[in-house]
C-alpha cells in the first residue's frame, strides 16, 4: 500500500540544535508564573510567532502569513505550481501550560527545512512549515480557528465567542491582532486541499503510552472529536447547613454530583458495549463570594467534556446529560442549564501516509507502533477536508497542558529524522 518511501540513505540530518535554541527562546518569551502562556491571538502567541518568523528569515525561507495570521515558512520547490507539502502544528498554549505542546510540531518542521537548506536539497515542490493560530479552546470556547480560517471555512458564529478572561469576542481579538477580517468573513480560502500533497503534524504525546512502552515516537491512527458544554450551571438555593433537613434542601452541589455520577455510569455502560468514549469534568466550582462551610450551595458552574471517534456517541452522551438533568431537577428541586455545546469532529489519518511513516521508521532502525490520539489536533481539519494527513507522536513525560511537560530533545531528534527521511524519500 505504501508505494513510495522508504529509501532512506543520504537523507539530510535535521538541525535539532537550532530547534533546541528556539525552544529556549519560546520558554523565555512566554513564561508566565510557573508555566507557559501563549494566549490565542494575544501577546503570548504573537511572541512565539515572532520567534519562528525570525528563524525562517535566518534560514532564508520565504515567510508569509494568511488572513488569519497563520505563519508559513517555505522552502521553494523546482515546480512552484505543484501541490505543496506542509509540516505544522499550533503555537498557542493553554494558560500555565508547557513549552512543547504544539510548538514541537512547528520546530520539527524548522529543523527539517534547516537540514534541507544545509544539504542544498532542492525539492520538486514547495515544502512549508505552518505555524497555526488558535488551536487551543482554553481562550475561546472553539477549536481549530486558524485551520478553518485557512481553508475559508471558519463559521461566522464562532467570531462571536468571547475570550475566557478579557471578554472580547474572537472577532475583536483577531482584528486587534491584525487579521484581515473582511477576507475571513467572506470565506476566502488561502489553502486548497487539492494543492496540498501531504500534511504532517508532529506533536508530543499527551498520554503515557510511548513512555510506558519505552518508545521514542509513534504514528497516530486517528483523532477523537470533542463535544463540550463549557458553560454548564446548576441553580439551587443557599441555606444554612445545620438548619435544613434533606427534604428542604435545593443543594446545587449534590445535584451536580448526581449528574456526574449518572454520566459516569453511562460511560461505563457504553464502554462495556465496545464504544470509544472518554468523559471529563475539568472544571467544577461554587461561587467564592457566597459559598461557605456552613452553607448549602445555591449554585455550581462546571464543564462537561465528551470525546470519541464517533460523532453519534458524543451526541448521544450530550442528549443523555440533558435527560438526566431533567430527572434530577424534579428530584432535588434545582435547575440545570448546560449551555451551548462546542463541537469538533473526529477524523482518521490517511492509511497510505501512516504506512509510509511506519515503513520509514523501520528503515531508519526505530521501533514502529501505531496508536490513537485522545486529544484534538489541527490534523483532523486537514484530514476531513480531504488532505492526505499523517501525525507523529513524540514521547513526553508528565502529560500536557501543564508546566511539567518533559519532551527529551533526543526523542525530538528522532522524530525529526523520521520526517527528514520520509520527505527526502517522498520527494527525491
Amino acid at each position: 500500500m505504501a508505494s513510495e518511501p522508504p529509501r532512506v540513505e543520504g537523507y539530510p540530518i535535521p538541525e535539532t540544535e537550532l530547534a533546541a535554541k528556539l525552544f529556549d527562546e519560546l520558554a523565555l518569551a512566554t513564561s508566565r508564573g510557573r508555566g507557559i502562556s501563549r494566549d490565542s491571538y494575544g501577546a503570548g502567541e504573537q511572541a512565539a510567532h515572532d520567534i519562528v518568523r525570525r528563524a525562517g528569515e535566518y534560514l532564508d525561507l520565504e515567510v508569509h502569513s494568511d488572513a488569519a495570521l497563520n505563519l508559513y515558512l517555505t522552502l521553494p520547490g523546482r515546480d512552484r505550481q505543484a501541490p505543496t507539502v506542509i509540516i505544522g502544528s499550533h503555537l498557542d498554549s493553554v494558560d500555565q501550560g508547557g513549552n512543547f505542546d504544539g510548538a514541537a510540531g512547528v520546530l520539527a518542521g524548522v529543523a527539517v527545512l534547516a537540514g534541507f537548506r544545509r544539504a542544498d536539497f532542492k525539492p520538486p515542490c514547495d515544502i512549508s512549515v505552518m505555524a497555526i493560530r488558535c488551536e487551543e479552546s482554553a481562550w475561546f470556547d472553539t477549536t481549530y480557528v486558524g485551520s478553518y480560517a485557512a481553508f475559508g471555512e471558519l463559521p461566522l458564529e464562532e467570531l462571536k465567542v468571547r475570550h475566557s478572561q478579557s471578554g472580547y469576542t474572537l472577532a475583536e481579538q483577531m482584528r486587534e491582532a491584525g487579521c484581515n477580517m473582511d477576507a475571513i468573513e467572506a470565506g476566502e480560502a488561502y489553502l486548497d486541499s487539492a494543492n496540498i500533497r501531504v500534511f504532517i503534524e508532529p506533536h508530543i504525546e499527551q498520554a503515557p503510552y510511548l513512555l510506558e512502552n519505552d518508545l521514542p515516537v509513534g504514528i497516530v491512527t486517528g483523532i477523537r472529536g470533542v463535544l463540550r458544554h463549557r458553560d454548564a450551571s446548576c441553580i439551587g438555593q443557599y441555606g444554612h447547613s445545620g438548619a435544613l433537613s434533606r427534604e428542604h434542601r435545593r443543594d446545587a452541589v449534590a445535584a451536580t454530583v448526581a449528574l456526574i455520577q449518572r454520566l459516569n455510569e453511562e460511560w461505563l455502560r457504553r464502554e462495556k458495549q465496545g464504544e470509544d468514549l472518554v468523559f471529563t469534568v475539568g472544571e467544577l466550582t461554587t461561587d467564592p463570594l457566597f459559598h461557605g462551610p456552613s452553607k448549602v450551595a445555591g449554585e455550581t458552574r462546571f464543564v462537561l467534556d465528551f470525546r470519541s471517534t464517533s460523532e453519534d456517541v458524543m451526541r448521544a452522551m450530550s442528549d443523555f446529560a440533558h435527560r438526566a438533568a431533567r430527572r434530577i431537577e424534579s428530584d432535588l428541586g434545582v435547575s440545570f442549564e448546560l449551555g451551548r455545546a462546542s463541537y469538533s469532529e473526529p477524523g482518521d489519518m490517511d492509511p497510505r501516509v501512516r504506512q509510509q511513516l511506519i515503513e520509514t521508521l523501520q528503515a531508519i532502525g526505530l521501533p514502529a507502533v501505531e496508536l490513537p490520539s485522545g486529544a484534538a489536533h489541527d490534523s483532523v481539519v486537514f484530514a476531513n477536508f480531504g488532505v492526505p494527513t499523517g501525525m507523529v507522536f513524540i514521547r513526553n513525560r508528565n502529560g500536557s497542558h501543564n508546566p511539567d511537560e518533559a519532551m527529551d530533545i533526543a526523542d525530538f531528534d528522532l522524530a525529526c529524522r523520521l520526517l527528514s527521511a520520509y520527505l527526502f524519500s517522498l520527494l527525491s
